[in-house]
């Protein structure tokens, strides 16, 4: 996870462009760690972000507001919330919102803009909240005609996509993504696609027909089929493996010597970890592969702040390249329901909430 560096304005410059606003504001926020669906409180005295001081800050109200799993995740780790977060915290790292005020150096972007946004998630802020203060590098203007609730679905899941098959893949490389029909593996697909690659992806039978929607070229029914077997019996093909689920980890990454190419990448993303399947991942890296071990270079990717990425994500929304499957929608106050239905685990898409009218 990125973290935000900031340059203060010299005290000679002038006031930043504002809209007036109130002191507090509304904003869900749990003080300590738990199960999120019990720690979530609605508060309605929470102070609004002070006017931007800093170079590149901007205020925004937000509009619409989406869920990941780290939401909930980050909240529910005891001692290891305390140490990593500040609390109270608000959840959700991902918006759409209006510029309300910006900082005295910022240029290209004036109040009114719509804009999508990813909120730095160690600190105290989040989207469920009616206004967020935004360093630069987490954000970027979008056209004013975008859909409020397709931009907040894609920051954190079209980031984190783009940046663990770019660097990877060529035009051409066959690319295998588990787990294709959540809010990962549906921006995965495309972005893959948009890249040119062919994309193979595993997903339940009811899902089928979402996955063929978007662009994959083949698809594993995991219902119904071994999915490592099924890779097995193509040979040695793909370039690069996504892997969104991780319960499978030590059977996908044991069989990569049957169907991934030489200097290929397996990239894991979330999945649950216990100490029996990390000992069994370390070893079926340092093993060779007579013995077992993978075939391909493992790593475990984060989700990296890059304005420029996010740019491009908001480029290829515009253009109709990308689109963001959404699950479903809740109200403002029914945040903690959208965090039910986020930890239910099948979802297809993205879970929304709205938080303001524009």
């Amino acid at each position: 996870m990125a973290t935000d560096t900031t340059e203060s304005i010299p005290a000679t410059t002038s006031a930043p462009a504002s809209t007036e606003t109130a002191s507090t504001m509304r904003a869900w926020q749990f003080a300590s760690p738990g199960s999120l669906a019990k720690t979530l409180k609605l508060v309605d005295s929470v102070p609004s972000p002070a006017p931007p001081t800093a170079a590149g800050q901007i205020v925004v109200k937000v509009l619409s507001a989406s869920l990941n799993p780290a939401d909930y995740k980050v909240a529910d780790m005891g001692l290891i919330t305390r140490a990593v977060i500040a609390l109270p915290k608000v959840p959700s790292m991902d918006l759409s919102g209006k510029v309300t005020a910006v900082a005295a150096d910022v240029t290209d972007v004036s109040v009114g803009d719509l804009i999508m946004a990813r909120v730095n998630p160690l600190k105290a802020q989040g989207a469920l909240s009616d206004a967020v203060l935004l360093d630069r590098d987490h954000y970027t203007v979008v056209s004013p005609t975008s859909d409020v609730d397709q931009v907040a679905g894609i920051p954190t899941t079209g980031l984190t996509a783009y940046q663990c098959i770019q660097p990877y893949v060529k035009a051409g490389d066959k690319v295998f993504i588990n787990g294709g029909s959540g809010g990962l593996g549906t921006a995965a697909v495309q972005i893959a696609k948009i890249l040119g690659c062919h994309v193979t992806t595993s997903c339940s039978t009811g899902k089928v027909s979402l996955c063929k929607e978007l662009g994959a070229d083949e698809i594993i029914d995991y219902k119904k089929q071994d999915v490592a077997e099924y890779l097995k019996k193509g040979g040695q093909q793909y370039k690069l493996v996504l892997d969104n689920v991780g319960s499978a980890i030590s059977t996908l990454y044991h069989a990569t010597r049957h169907y991934m190419v030489k200097d290929a990448h397996y990239i894991q993303v979330g999945g649950e970890f216990s100490l029996g399947g990390i000992l069994d991942l370390l070893w079926a890296q340092v093993r060779p592969g007579f013995l077992g071990g993978g075939r391909s270079r493992y790593a475990y990717k984060a989700t990296s702040q890059k304005r420029d990425d996010m740019a491009q994500l908001a480029t290829w929304m515009a253009e109709g390249k990308l689109k963001v499957v959404i699950d479903s929608a809740f109200e403002f106050e029914d945040a903690v329901k959208a965090v039910e239905k986020l930890k239910e685990g099948s979802s297809t898409g993205k879970i929304i909430v709205h938080v303001n009218a524009a």
